[in-house]
């Protein structure tokens, strides 16, 4: 009786001396880091570690170690100038081609790392930073797709010259028709070409009048599509912040959560976030050699001169044939006769024509994609705060036209399937697809961030505290072995963020702190049990297995009715509520571990397999 076998005790200690082990990195605190990492699809190689380390010593700029991981390059620094001073100089000679970014790096050794250990991920509120909630302006989408299809739906009845006049009516089309008969003929061709339209009135007033709208799957799925395009356009552009771990993610139907650890400068980020961008296909100059332009600094009549984010200039010809406001899709895939990476791009009708007439003059000529971005920027110039505007134009693909094609065809050349996806989604988030409004803005100083930390820290301490003297006073022996049981308990809970690299934020502390409080609540039942049993007159032995036997029962009851409520508020809450939730639910299911069988283990080790007990200091 009350004995555990060697096998048990053994599992037992097993996952205790595991969870302390991914616990440990927690302890060792962070290093001042700036990250490197590449803007686009070039690799990270140990070549730009080389550069990195060169610049670094060019500028005397001290540092703890540089390490190449992950596709980023992560330097650490001793203090703030340090760190600040390098990430300037590795910003000016590193180019646009990388992100620079400041960082702080857990400073866990190489021994814990390489078991798998990490240092739990801090929310907003604890490291300092920026939050901003963006709505998209779905009405403009509707719009932007109702004038989509108008344009669609007249080209495809002016060749037929079955309508008199169409015009846009709020949220309609209407067709005027020529003569009665024409009727039958345009309503085919709505079906069969234009699916996405649907018909709403087909007279009015016994004139010779069709409406049309758009359908719920269409308009449906352009908001979706609209909302997903916004979000990946942010993310391109954040990279511009230099920002080390954005969270962009999307918010109900309509809404875009933008979170920037460590950025402090909101009006630099509204600006960014708002950059206008769009893209342009044009002809390659086949017959004027590029560096020949650069050198003499003249470009050929008909001509300009364009570069590649790596620097290498190539002529375009001036003419664009289409642009990105014609671009209606673009996805990654993989070409069936060479296996090699394509991406497949969706154009309008009018882009649809003019990359279709271009492409049966210039086969077998080179075709170019330009990417553009205008960007603002508020600088002080002789004491007086300016807008400065820049645009960048740089060439992201030039691959040769292989047959003719309109409004749907391939990009090739593409040297891998990375490559390709990326080009894809750039391809589709040129430009935002539709106009966002910042609704709510929030700036969380470092300062505010690092007091969060240690007023939650010093919670959990005090409640901890607090109960570990009450369990004592009341339980006495019994009352130090729960102690015991809620120290590795708190132990547990922190190994299962690190592992899981859950965000902890201050919500999230607050679980904690709960789940503290709650943790000694099955000792509790446990321990009162054991009492009624010895005051029944039942033998020492026979009231500690009752004590624990008759408890699980009522404390297994407890427990889920309260997980289940966690796990409601993470199913149906927003981000502070999500981080509560997830931390409560953690540390409910743990602590059942702790309190139940590991408690358990350590009182069978202390009064288990002993014949004549007199007494129980309980």
């Amino acid at each position: 009786m009350n004995h555990y076998s060697g096998l048990k005790n053994a599992l037992i200690a097993f996952f205790l001396l595991l969870a302390t082990l991914y616990a440990l990195p927690n302890i060792f605190g962070s290093d001042l880091a700036v990250q490197v990492s590449s803007a686009g699809d070039k690799a990270i190689t140990s070549a730009d570690l080389t550069k990195i380390t060169s610049v670094l010593k060019n500028k005397g700029a001290g540092y703890k170690s540089v390490t190449l991981s992950n596709r980023r390059i992560l330097i650490r620094f001793d203090d703030t100038a340090s760190q600040l001073s390098a990430k300037d100089a590795l910003k000016e000679n590193l180019g646009r081609n990388y992100v620079t970014a400041l960082n702080l790096a857990p400073s866990v050794p190489k021994w814990l790392t390489s078991l798998g250990g990490r240092a739990m991920s801090l929310g907003l509120d604890l490291r300092g930073g920026v939050h901003f909630l963006l709505e998209v302006d779905m009405h403009s989408v509707l719009q932007m797709s109702m004038d989509k299809y108008y344009n669609e739906l007249r080209t495809l009845l002016r060749t037929e010259r079955l309508y008199k006049r169409i015009t846009k009516q709020n949220d309609s089309i209407a067709i005027q028709l020529k003569t009665a008969d024409s009727r039958a003929k345009v309503l085919k061709l709505i079906k069969s070409e234009l699916t996405d339209l649907v018909i709403l009135e087909t007279d009015n007033d016994n004139t010779l009048m069709i409406f049309v709208g758009i359908s719920e799957s269409a308009k449906k799925l352009a908001k979706s599509s609209a909302l997903k395009q916004n979000i990946t356009t942010l993310r391109n552009r954040v990279n511009e912040l230099g920002v080390a771990e954005p969270i962009i993610q999307q918010q109900g139907l309509e809404r875009i959560v933008v979170q920037l650890p460590g950025v402090q400068d909101t009006a630099r980020a509204k600006e960014i976030l708002g950059a206008v961008a769009t893209l342009e296909f044009r002809l390659v100059d086949e017959k004027n050699d590029p560096q020949t332009a650069v050198q003499s600094g003249r470009t050929p009549v008909g001509s300009k001169l364009y570069y590649f984010k790596d620097g290498r200039p190539l002529l375009l010809k001036t003419r664009v044939i289409a642009t990105g406001e014609n671009i209606t899709g673009a996805a990654s895939g993989i070409d069936q006769e060479s296996s090699t990476p394509q991406v497949n791009i969706t154009l309008d009708s009018a882009g649809g024509r003019a990359m279709l007439d271009t492409t049966k003059k210039y086969l077998r000529h080179r075709m170019a994609v330009v990417f553009i971005e205008n960007k603002v920027e508020t600088i002080r110039k002789d004491g007086k705060v300016v807008k400065k505007r820049t645009k960048t134009k740089d060439i992201i693909n030039a691959a040769t036209i292989q047959g003719t094609f309109s409004s749907r065809f391939q990009i090739t050349g593409i040297d891998s399937a990375r490559e390709a996806r990326n080009l894809a989604l750039l391809l589709r988030a040129g430009s935002l697809s539709a106009p966002i409004e910042i609704i709510e803005e929030r700036t969380i100083g470092p300062s505010l961030g690092s007091d969060n930390i240690n007023k939650g820290v010093l919670s959990v301490i005090v409640g901890f505290v607090l109960v570990l003297l009450f369990m004592v006073a009341r339980y006495r022996v019994f009352g130090v072995v729960a102690n015991i049981a809620l120290t590795l308990n708190l132990v547990m809970i922190v190994a299962v963020l690190s592992m899981l690299q859950a965000t902890l934020t201050l919500p999230g502390i607050a679980g904690i702190v709960l789940t503290v409080g709650m943790a000694v609540d099955a000792n509790v039942l446990i321990f009162e049990r054991i009492k009624e049993e010895l005051g029944a007159g039942n033998n020492i032995q026979k009231a500690i297995s009752s004590g624990y036997d008759k408890a699980v029962l009522t404390i297994a009851d407890a427990n889920i009715t309260t997980l289940i409520a966690a796990l409601v508020l993470f199913s149906f809450g927003t981000g502070p509520i999500k981080g509560f939730a997830i931390t409560l639910s953690i540390g409910i299911i743990t602590s059942m571990f702790t309190a139940i069988i590991v408690s358990r283990a350590i009182i069978n080790k202390i009064y288990g397999g002993k014949k004549e007990i007199e007494e129980l200091s309980i």
